[in-house]
């Protein structure tokens, strides 16, 4: 007979960890003082692309970003990978390099890492970071009333797949890795600029399902306009010819009774918002009193930014055609 599982830590055993057990964030956070806490992740993944040194760049801002999706700035971190014996030595040198240059432009010391054999190759990295625990990012934050901006466009999925099915263009290849191997760093700085207390990364659960756990988090609804949603310039057209990711199917089938969707849209346009994204943007929750200050000062910095929708009483998301 199985014994139930014991709880074998009770948040409230452990006052400065401020985020972790029992919320759906990004990272752990734990404090060191009034003014600084550490916080603390890790992420790794197969191969999305085939270059390896694109491989390794995407795999590090991807789990930076988890840093910058907590308002926190990181500042070192260790190579976490798994890696086929028979790898050969200058692919495995290039995907390490891609995941240093990577960290190095965010101002990240790599100090070390461990690695094991698999068969299929993973890397990532173990990242631990800085906030002031009085801005820190959460997903419970949302108010009524509040806007949604995305800082990177959707549809890593989908051309990452068509790239597995042989279906995808060099072109749209590399805006999909451009995109990817971007930090979320900018977009991290001006959250914090303006004071904002609600936000998430975009990553593997799509647009709806990390928009739902803020929703969930924050005990509100989301109302997202489809239309005002940013896209590859290629996502569509793979949207089309059905090359979604399993996980997209995933992501449908666990969020999908949460979700009400405008009836005119097509149900592949319906499948581009639940697509897995790798190393995706921040969904940020901006008051409207200074939505547009935000959206200035992020044109200013070379920072993207569309606003695609609000925050609404209630609960689930509500996706119409336009607002």
């Amino acid at each position: 007979m199985l014994r139930p599982v014991q709880k074998l830590f009770d948040p409230a055993d452990y006052p400065d960890l401020l985020v972790g057990l029992d919320s759906p964030d990004d990272a752990a956070v734990w404090r060191i003082g009034d003014d600084r806490a550490i916080v603390l992740t890790t992420d790794f993944f197969t191969p999305v692309v085939d270059d390896a040194y694109d491989y390794g760049a995407i795999a590090a801002a991807n789990s930076l970003s988890d840093v910058y999706a907590m308002g926190g700035q990181p500042f070192l971190a260790l190579n976490i990978a798994a890696l086929p014996p028979d790898l050969p030595a200058e692919l495995l040198g290039e995907i390490l390099r891609g995941g240093a240059e990577k960290a190095r432009e965010a101002g990240v010391v790599v100090a070390g890492g461990h690695t094991v054999q698999d068969k299929e190759p993973k890397y990532g990295l173990v990242v631990a970071g800085f906030v002031d625990p009085r801005r820190t990012l959460t997903k419970r934050g949302a108010k009524p009333g509040d806007r949604l901006v995305l800082t990177k466009p959707l549809g890593f999925g989908v051309t990452t797949t068509a790239l597995k099915r042989d279906l995808a263009a060099p072109e749209d290849v590399a805006e999909a890795v451009g995109w990817m191997k971007r930090l979320n760093r900018e977009a991290a700085r001006l959250a914090g600029a303006f004071g904002l207390r609600c936000g998430t990364d975009v990553t593997g659960f799509s647009l709806l399902g990390h928009g739902l756990e803020v929703a969930q988090a924050s005990d509100v609804g989301l109302r997202i306009a489809f239309e005002r949603v940013p896209f590859l310039a290629c996502a569509r057209k793979y949207a089309e010819q059905w090359a979604f990711p399993g996980g997209a199917a995933d992501n449908r089938l666990y969020f999908g009774s949460q979700v009400r969707f405008e009836p005119d849209l097509a149900e592949d346009e319906q499948m581009l918002l639940f697509d897995p994204q790798t190393s995706g943007g921040l969904l940020l929750c901006v008051p409207e009193s200074v939505l547009e200050s935000f959206l200035e000062e992020a044109q200013r910095a070379g920072q993207p930014a569309w606003e695609i929708g609000e925050v609404i009483e209630g609960g689930g998301i509500e996706v119409t055609r336009s607002s």
